[in-house]
């Protein structure tokens, strides 16, 4: 049985995602400016990948304990939240037993796993990370005017508190509120030079995106709720369960134990069921955690995680540069920039734009070479998970 195989990935063309990246990724014509959101390298039933011999590859590894993506954010998405893995079981079974279809698009649970997640940006990179520290979050609402009524709801009853608050609220509270706020600001934006470390900024652009029939989208508090947080190409941050958060604007790369379970509050198109993601959120202060690779030797660095289902690590190389490895679990290797030459036995394929992902197959050695420089993201189980 070869050692590697080339991958062919599922793509996923959710409305806020991206019409060049992964087309350039996966060398794709995209005439019609699809948006290409999403590419998934994995098992699940959502999205399963292909083995270059047309099989799906769990008929030839079984289903992996990890979902790995390339992910294209040119508009901002949804407000949302993962449940822990004894929640998703509970959760998953009582929609099943309510008979709610898996292809419903009111089904809010897709799978009986946690979703514990680690991206790593390959552009700059904007997000929404968890509530601000307390005394952020009091400073923003003492100076942003028209959310100042707010802030006794705080003082009174946290974080929790606030966020049901303002969450729960009728839809003519939001308009009250914000549709002012969005007003002010807009002029603003006018006569100014955009700041995206500003909040007003991506306020401004979901005003734009997300206002339907003259009603504001209860997301935008959370933008004024949440730190916002600017990724370097090459850095990283790790979301657990019960953290908020939203991605706003850029690439990353992307793994995640193998589910698909997404609560949503606002900022999208999908589903919303602000009910179920009050049941999961962290109601806390956080502190958010840029994660830089740790180098293991001199040609390969590691994202470290605190959870078992996954692990990251970025290869890079010069043009003729060879590294090495063993395999002991099935891995997945993708091509982020430059072409480079995987080989094994007898097996040997180029990784490059359009055939950018392999499979590695366990209890081989692997060798890597670049062809030029390049960049390679390897997906698989840290050791003491293997």
């Amino acid at each position: 049985m070869p050692a590697i195989y080339r991958l062919t990935g599922a793509v996923k063309n959710y409305d806020w995602g991206g019409v060049s990246f992964i087309p350039s990724l996966l060398q794709q014509e995209n005439k019609g400016n699809k948006p290409f959101a999403e590419y998934w390298m994995g098992t699940h039933d959502g999205g399963k990948a292909e083995v270059e011999t047309g099989e799906d590859i769990v008929s030839l590894i079984g289903h992996l304990p990890f979902l790995f993506k390339v992910l294209d954010v040119k508009n901002m998405l949804s407000i949302q939240v993962h449940p822990s893995k004894e929640a998703a079981k509970k959760e998953f079974a009582r929609e099943n037993e309510a008979g709610i279809p898996l292809s419903s698009p009111k089904r809010n649970y897709k799978d009986d796993n946690h979703k514990p997640e680690l991206m790593v940006a390959l552009s700059d990179f904007w997000l929404l990370h968890g509530f601000k520290p307390a005394e952020e979050l009091v400073y923003t609402l003492l100076n942003v005017v028209e959310l100042r009524e707010l802030l006794q709801v705080f003082n009174a009853t946290g974080y929790g508190g606030l966020y049901k608050h303002v969450m729960e609220m009728p839809q003519e509270e939001v308009n009250r509120i914000l549709q002012p706020l969005i007003n002010n600001i807009a002029e603003t934006f006018k006569n100014g030079k955009a700041d995206k470390y500003d909040e007003d900024f991506w306020v401004v652009r979901a005003a734009q995106t997300f206002t339907i029939n003259g009603n504001v989208d209860r997301g935008i508090f959370s933008i004024y709720l949440f730190n916002l947080v600017h990724l370097k190409k090459g850095e990283g941050i790790f979301q657990d369960a019960g953290v908020p958060h939203a991605y706003l604007e850029g690439q990353n790369v992307e793994i995640m134990a193998n589910s698909d379970n997404v609560l949503r509050g606002g900022l999208t198109s999908k589903h919303i069921d602000v009910k179920e993601l009050m049941k999961h959120v962290r109601f806390e202060a956080t502190q958010p955690a840029i994660i830089s690779p740790v180098v293991i030797n001199s040609d390969e660095k590691i994202f470290p995680v605190p959870v078992p289902d996954f692990q990251l690590s970025v290869i890079e190389l010069n043009a003729d540069q060879v590294t090495s490895f063993s395999t002991v679990v099935p891995e997945i290797l993708l091509l982020t920039a430059g072409a480079a030459e995987l080989s094994s036995n007898e097996s040997t394929i180029e990784l490059k734009p359009g055939f950018p992902s392999a499979l590695l197959l366990p209890g081989n050695a692997i060798t890597v070479k670049g062809l030029s420089k390049a960049t390679v993201f390897r997906a698989s189980l840290p050791v003491n998970s293997r």
